[in-house]
């Protein structure tokens, strides 16, 4: 039994009485009461009596998995295919421009991640989809999964164009041959089906994300050697690709030759880079369920995860943009392992990045289909307990359809920028804060209080941000103009 006394301005004490048949004891202590915080952690003081079944609730079950491997499978979660991307970014926007926003969009991730985290302890959920449900009711159940499955089938498909663009050049190097003979086996469409079957289905089937902590480890490790690979090639290649540079700096001269015009270039050039750097801290879709898996969870535990994750991604984001652009500088193309091979379509280092990046991107999948999964089943399945058939379905419905848009979608740039610039910053900025704006009572932070218009300021930054970037693509398609730079 637990009594609460107060008095006004003092701090709570709590008065506890148990009573298991055997002895009685009671325990009183005093805490400084902070409402807010009082609901984000709801934590059973009392334990169960032996034999009795404990409540459950929505995900709500003891989580097992480490502190550790929750870093692993978020950083893994954060750090996917966009990582090839960054250095193309660098090289349109400059060094010191592209650290600034990168700095600013790891900071606001985890801004973003700490409101996520608030709404979803007061309420006690932590499940994307249920918290549109508490916010706004099912309208809001339905757009948080539609978003989230949208962003994360991009996320897939992303990965998964690495896989179809580069496992037959690295089949091609192995067997030592110069170009594609057409066999079967270095056939990109047939390759990304093979790896969907014997690698990325039999991973998804794990009951728990915590299972794959291992895993994303191992990828992880994979994408170092990467970041290493790359810091090396800045030393060892000396001008590669000479005849692109000079291309590259006569387009540049063109361009000056009005201000606006100088303005416009560099505009248009810069469509893809903040979708590409938006895409490349998305982790929002994960950050819920690592939560729930994760040992001792607290809001504070789990915002630590996130801010090492993200620091860490941030130290290899920067590295692999900043040595892959002083490699090529404006030669680089938007995904860099392309540009190393045409200097040396055989060079065994590299051989090696590609298979390393390969098994990275693979083991990837699998953590970032477990919340599509999660938000087909709130939507399809929301008073079903769990089954099997309907775990194993769901995940062979969505590899069918990744499989199916990697093989008709012509460049990963337009995935990039496309997803990027739409459910990118609706994860990142404009959920996060809505939520967070309805969800916390006004009792405990009115609308007009300090939190809340910074959670209103940066859902219209998000929107701004959306509505910026989906225009500096639309004038790129039209124009036509940066289409030929970076494409493959």
């Amino acid at each position: 039994t637990m009594y609460k006394s107060t008095r006004r301005g003092q701090p709570a004490h709590f008065c506890f009485f148990i009573n298991n048949g055997n002895f009685s004891s009671l325990l009183i202590f005093g805490c400084r009461f902070d409402p807010i915080d009082a609901l984000a952690e709801q934590e059973e003081f009392l334990p169960h009596k032996p034999g009795a079944k404990k409540e459950t609730h929505f995900t709500d079950f003891e989580g097992k998995t480490s502190f550790g491997m929750s870093i692993f499978n978020l950083s893994n979660a954060i750090m996917g295919s966009g990582i090839l991307g960054l250095a193309y970014a660098m090289s349109n926007t400059g060094i010191l421009l592209f650290i600034i926003l990168l700095v600013c969009i790891a900071l606001l991730s985890a801004y973003s991640i700490h409101l996520l985290l608030k709404s979803a302890g007061v309420v006690g959920i932590r499940a994307y989809e249920q918290l549109g449900n508490r916010a706004f009711g099912r309208p809001g159940k339905m757009l948080a999964a539609v978003i989230i499955t949208v962003h994360n089938i991009g996320a897939m498909s992303s990965y998964l164009f690495i896989v179809k663009s580069e496992l037959p050049l690295v089949i091609q190097a192995f067997f030592g041959k110069q170009e594609n003979t057409g066999e079967w086996f270095l056939n990109g469409n047939y390759l990304i089906i093979i790896v969907s079957v014997l690698i990325i289905f039999p991973l998804a089937l794990m009951k728990h994300l915590g299972y794959l902590g291992y895993t994303s480890g191992f990828s992880l490790s994979c994408m170092v050697f990467f970041l290493i690979s790359v810091i090396y090639k800045k030393f060892n290649i000396l001008c590669p690709l000479g005849d692109d540079h000079h291309h590259h700096n006569s387009t540049a001269n063109i361009a000056t030759i009005t201000v606006l015009l100088t303005f416009a270039v560099f505009w248009l050039q810069t469509a893809y880079t903040i979708p590409i750097l938006a895409f490349a801290f998305v982790c929002h879709p994960e950050v819920l369920p690592i939560y729930t898996e994760l040992r001792n969870a607290t809001k504070k535990r789990m915002q630590n995860v996130a801010n090492i994750s993200i620091l860490a991604m941030f130290v290899m984001y920067l590295l692999t943009a900043l040595f892959g652009y002083l490699t090529f500088y404006g030669a680089v193309e938007s995904e860099l392992l392309h540009t190393y091979i045409r200097v040396d379509p055989l060079d065994v280092l590299i051989l090696c990045v590609r298979l390393a990046v390969l098994v990275a991107v693979t083991l990837t999948v699998p953590v970032v289909l477990f919340p599509i999964r999660k938000a087909l089943l709130q939507i399809l399945f929301a008073d079903k307990p769990f089954h099997w058939v309907r775990h194993i379905g769901i995940a062979f419905g969505l590899l069918f359809v990744v499989n199916l848009l990697v093989i008709l979608v012509p460049s990963i740039r337009d995935i990039f920028g496309i997803i990027g610039a739409t459910s990118a910053p609706s994860l990142i900025f404009i959920l996060p804060a809505i939520f967070y704006i309805r969800i916390v009572p006004e009792d405990q932070e009115p609308l007009r209080s300090r939190s809340k218009i910074q959670a209103i300021c940066f859902a219209a930054l998000g929107f701004i941000f959306m509505v910026m970037s989906l225009s500096f693509i639309i004038i790129d398609w039209v124009t036509g103009e940066s289409r030929s730079v970076g494409g493959h």
